[in-house]
């Protein structure tokens, strides 16, 4: 009967010992979840962001060859003549300013 006794005992302290580390690993399984689902949401927010960046990136880089462009332009004859021309009023020799009336 002492026996029998300490074998229940045993039966239920290492049922009771089972139960614990069950609940253990079910709340770490929760909380490893939750962090992974947190952690998925900070992805996607990023990725997002990557992609404005990468646009405005994108852009800028388009703007500066505009840039670029202008910059040679600028230094061109044809564009010093059309300055002088809108601006200043001057005209190459032997152009016609004014056509007379027929």
């Amino acid at each position: 009967m002492v026996k029998r006794k300490v074998v229940f005992r045993k039966k239920r302290q290492n049922r009771l010992g089972m139960f614990l580390v069950l609940m253990v690993v079910l709340m770490l399984l929760v909380v490893v979840s939750l962090k992974s689902a947190e952690l998925r949401q900070k992805q996607e927010t990023y990725a997002a962001r990557e992609r404005v960046l990468q646009e405005q990136i994108d852009a800028e880089k388009a703007r500066t060859e505009e840039i670029e462009e202008y910059r040679k332009y600028t230094q061109t004859k044809k564009y010093v003549e059309e300055v002088a021309k809108d601006k200043l009023g001057l005209v190459n020799e032997g152009e016609i300013i004014y056509k007379p009336d027929e």
